[in-house]
């Protein structure tokens, strides 16, 4: 049962105020459930109501092991089946992983890959890959670390169990989430895209009231008893591989630990376990955390390109409800601030590059490149201007830019924070690879993966 804002006067209320007073957004609506039971609910923006869906981008994460966790129950997979008894097409670059590769290896992050490695085949959207392309892909990556020997945020490993639910379901993975989610839930306010390549890393749009409802029943299995049994809830919130435990983690939560689960991120906060996840997409951001043993839990939707309002605000609100006295959102604004002045006196900023000016069309290393899963990319003149261009993202496309001896492509339609240095090697043939010009930039930016050869000549 959804219960509506309470009348009394609600502690996150002049949180959420100070939160969008500071950091204006486009819109985002906020719920608190105490006890297991709904005690606030609130929206500010233009048309932003309770039934509004929001891209909750990766907390789509916790549904996709929720969906395994339940053909896990019935039977239908196990946890250690090896990845190739359902795809068997699927490849990692050791031939040794590929056998080992687990099913549970796919959501803990552990794969010995990069941070955000073939992200690029996920976003900037729109694209043309296809999961199909996500799996021949991954063979290409190759890995920064041994398998299972440390943790490392990936997406590309969820598309993947998605298509484990799928091959092993015999649905695909729209309609798993639907009938075994969001109708026995009853979310009836979710939504996916069949054809969204990347639906069970961050694709779900979901309502506050759809969000809450979540909430609600992973806090109180008796919400819907048949559901879920104790044991796969057990597994959902095990800690199954180590995670990096920050300084700010220490600073804000009195954390001592940091772990992922399947699809969670599991810690401690003011001496309580606390099971929380983010979700960032461009133009959309959300959290939730929960508090298990007090069948607590908030959780935040955002429209609008503002990380640090849903970082200030859940810390808020969660201090809220541990500690039982009425936070403010001010220390923690002061204390990012300070941060971040500290990476800038650091030099750890992005350079000066205004001074760019178009590249001459007549450099020698104009040509077709290909990337082993990127694929095609055109290096060629194009209306007067050297233009690059990735066959099957279209946003990846830009005019390429010359400072002083270094070459960079100004992206038609992305921010200057994702532009890249472009890098080419003389040689038979010429090479071509990108890295990120500024420190800060999103980590789906993974050009350093990328490893352009020359293939032929551009067209006349």
């Amino acid at each position: 049962m959804f219960i509506p804002t309470v009348a009394f006067a609600s502690p996150f209320t002049p949180l959420l105020d100070e939160t969008v007073q500071h950091y204006p957004v486009e819109g985002i609506a906020m719920a608190v459930v105490e006890n297991g039971q709904t005690t606030f609910t609130a929206t500010r923006g233009e048309g932003i109501t309770e039934h509004t869906r929001f891209k909750i981008a990766s907390n789509t994460k916790a549904m996709t092991a929720a969906v395994l966790a339940r053909l896990v129950q019935r039977g239908v997979l196990h946890w250690n089946d090896p990845v190739i008894k359902h795809l068997p097409q699927f490849r990692m670059h050791d031939p040794w992983v590929t056998e080992h590769m687990q099913v549970r290896d796919l959501l803990i992050h552990n794969s010995g890959l990069g941070l955000g490695a073939g992200d690029l085949m996920l976003w900037p959207e729109p694209n043309a890959y296809t999961r199909a392309d996500i799996i021949a892909g991954v063979a290409h990556l190759k890995p920064v670390t041994s398998f299972r020997s440390g943790y490392a945020y990936d997406n590309l490993m969820y598309v993947v169990a998605g298509e484990v639910a799928a091959a092993a379901a015999g649905k695909p993975i729209d309609v798993l989430l639907q009938e075994e989610l969001f109708t026995p839930l009853g979310m009836s306010g979710c939504q996916t895209d069949p054809a969204q390549t990347s639906l069970a890393a961050g694709g779900v749009r979901c309502s506050l009231r759809d969000m809450t409802r979540w909430m609600q029943v992973l806090l109180d299995p008796t919400r819907v008893p048949d559901w879920l049994n104790a044991e796969q809830r057990r597994l959902l919130w095990t800690a199954h591989m180590p995670m990096p435990l920050g300084e700010r983690q220490r600073r804000w939560d009195n954390a001592h630990f940091s772990a992922y689960g399947y699809g969670w991120r599991l810690s401690d906060m003011d001496g309580q376990f606390k099971v929380a996840h983010t979700g960032t997409l461009s133009g959309a951001y959300s959290s939730l955390a929960l508090l298990p043993d007090s069948k607590a839990g908030v959780v935040i939707l955002i429209k609008g390109e503002r990380e640090n309002a849903r970082t200030v605000l859940m810390q808020a609100a969660l201090k809220t409800l541990t500690t039982g006295q009425s936070a403010s959102i001010a220390p923690y604004v002061t204390d990012l601030a300070t941060e971040q002045s500290a990476r800038r006196n650091a030099g750890d900023t992005r350079p000066d590059t205004s001074a760019r000016t178009p590249a001459p069309t007549t450099v020698t290393w104009q040509g077709i490149y290909h990337d082993p899963w990127l694929g095609t990319a055109h290096l060629c003149p194009e209306n007067g201007k050297l233009r690059f261009s990735v066959e099957k993202s279209p946003r990846l496309r830009g005019t390429v830019m010359q400072l002083d001896s270094r070459w960079l492509v100004q992206w038609d339609t992305l921010g200057a924070d994702a532009e890249p240095w472009l890098q080419v090697a003389p040689g038979t043939p010429h090479t071509l690879t990108l890295r990120a010009i500024d420190p800060d930039i999103d980590f789906s930016y993974d050009y350093q993966d990328l490893h352009f050869t020359r293939t032929g000549s551009c067209p006349r």
